[in-house]
């Protein structure tokens, strides 16, 4: 009897150990999250500069897909804060990509909830790349939310207020730590540098 009880544990152990790990996987593992702040802003008013639509226009080609490294990554889920009285620019900035990409652009968070987005991100995410647009005064606590280094991919530990041409790329790996980091230039306007 004693022999059966031990044999019928033995058997059961992997399936234990293996529901375990599956609990505990992080949303990110195997993740690229795409950062980017919103397009630019004309000098008043809620909505996109005339150049802020054209950046809007070429993030559809930029983003579907977007060539890195080697590789396509094409987003599988768009995120942009709620709109505010003040601003709608996030969501004017990912609208041409959702067009086209037939995707809804997520916006459950306000401007100064994106450690709730990082959180949410990190316990059920199940896409493999995300892109975001945000407003440049949170973005350096993002990408620490994350756990990448702000001022080292910044330059300082606050995204610059007259820099609209960056792309921050965060890469996970298969348990959800941040693995890979880097800044892009986009070069998609006139005037990038």
């Amino acid at each position: 009897m004693r022999n059966r009880l031990l044999l019928l544990l033995l058997c059961f152990l992997p399936a234990l150990g293996w529901a375990d790990d599956h609990k505990q996987q992080d949303g990110l593992a195997d993740t690229t999250v795409l950062i980017v702040r919103h397009a630019e802003k004309p000098d008043s008013g809620s909505g996109l500069s005339q150049q802020g639509e054209q950046r809007a226009v070429a993030y559809a080609d930029y983003f579907d897909p977007l060539e890195l490294s080697g590789q396509q990554l094409t987003p599988q889920v768009l995120i942009a804060t709620e709109d505010s009285k003040h601003s709608d620019r996030p969501r004017l900035t990912l609208t041409p990509l959702s067009q086209r990409l037939q995707l809804p652009i997520q916006q459950n968070y306000s401007d100064d909830e994106a450690d709730d987005l990082v959180q949410s991100l990190h316990q059920q995410s199940s896409a493999k790349v995300v892109l975001i647009a945000w407003h440049h005064g949170e973005l350096g606590n993002m990408i620490d939310d994350f756990g990448g280094d702000s001022k080292k991919l910044l330059g300082h530990k606050q995204w610059p207020g007259s820099v609209y041409n960056w792309l921050i790329v965060l890469h996970f790996d298969h348990d959800g730590q941040l693995d890979q980091s880097q800044r892009v230039v986009e070069h998609l306007l006139p005037g990038d540098q």
